[in-house]
């Protein structure tokens, strides 16, 4: 694969974070394979894998919280057999997985159909950075992660900065994992540590969208400046993008959408239309065009989903979409465009 900056397509690769890793436009978020939600078959979630892998996918990102590691598990088994230098795999630190007996018969209360066989724990020092990244190894089948991100430390920041950053740091120099960073629904805290640790790739989710561009203030311009790489995820806000035109039961940040922002969706749908091409289309494609983003990060269910979302990356948006948004107000005027 080969850098081709100035094209959106399935063959584009960019660096991810600084240890040599690339990506291509197309990342797959398997929180869903957890179970997200509702119950997914296990060989539909292999074969969501599998579809991703068809359609030149090689960047998987997962997470312990997902599922109580049914996400990692699932996949584990649907990268097995792949050449192992021929992929990319993140997943996160700050909440370890425990066994227990406990909860018999109960179901996990965090928004993932599975059994209550395992309960989370806040844990950003060094011990529990590497319990957790040693549970991981053995749910994915993996003998070595790629990336390592601390996951959501909102109200950890300063066990984040103490513990799980230097512990990170220290694995890295020993070329136990290639890349670190953090992944947050926020942009200040993502800045604050791309301009106060050593990390190299940053996942930030929702804040850097064909909706709304907060990080192109603090988080994108630092990140450019440190050499870091963002993956951008949350691209359709909730599904408040993902569709052609938002439902009236629309969510933006995982609640009930607000009447102005499904009107202003509505208005950036009609802009979309008048040029020949679809909302969801124009979302993923949208934060490719800054320098600092590496990837977009979607998630999905099944083939179906996974390969109608590898489909965005290759329609063709045209020029004019850009600045007509732009003088609707639609799109912030500083915002690179493809």
């Amino acid at each position: 694969m080969t850098l081709h900056d100035t094209e959106n397509s399935p063959t584009m690769t960019r660096p991810l974070g600084r240890g040599g890793l690339i990506a291509g436009p197309h990342a797959y978020g398997v929180a869903a394979l957890g179970n997200l939600y509702s119950a997914l078959e296990e060989d539909a979630a292999i074969d969501a894998v599998h579809a991703a892998w068809e359609r030149g996918v090689r960047y998987f990102d997962t997470a312990p919280h997902y599922g109580l590691g049914l996400s990692e598990e699932r996949l584990g088994a649907g990268l097995a057999g792949r050449a192992r230098n021929e992929f990319v795999v993140s997943t996160k630190v700050g909440k370890i997985l425990v066994d227990t007996d406990e909860f018999p018969g109960e179901r996990d209360d965090q928004g993932f159909d599975v059994p209550k066989n395992r309960v989370r724990r806040w844990d950003f020092s060094r011990d529990g950075v590497l319990r957790s990244i040693e549970g991981s190894l053995e749910r994915l089948g993996l003998d070595r992660l790629d990336v390592v991100l601390v996951h959501d430390p909102d109200d950890h920041y300063r066990e984040a900065l103490d513990g799980a950053f230097p512990a990170l740091e220290e694995l890295r120099s020993q070329g136990v994992i290639t890349s670190y960073g953090a992944g947050m629904n926020q942009s200040e805290m993502l800045t604050d540590f791309v301009r106060n640790t050593d990390l190299d790739v940053v996942m930030v989710a929702g804040r850097y969208s064909l909706l709304e561009q907060p990080a192109l203030a603090d988080l994108l311009p630092a990140a450019e400046a440190r050499g870091v790489s963002i993956v951008a995820a949350g691209v359709f806000n909730s599904g408040l993008l993902a569709t052609d035109r938002p439902g009236a039961d629309a969510k933006y940040n995982y609640e009930a959408a607000p009447a102005e922002l499904l009107a202003r969706v509505n208005r950036i749908a009609d802009v979309c239309e008048a040029h020949g091409v679809t909302l969801p289309a124009v979302a993923a494609q949208f934060p490719l065009a800054h320098p600092a983003v590496a990837t977009v990060c979607l998630g999905a269910r099944s083939r179906s989903q996974v390969e109608r979302n590898a489909s965005l990356f290759d329609v063709q948006i045209p020029a004019a979409l850009w600045p007509e948004l732009r003088a609707a107000g639609l799109l912030a005027e500083t915002a690179p465009t493809p």
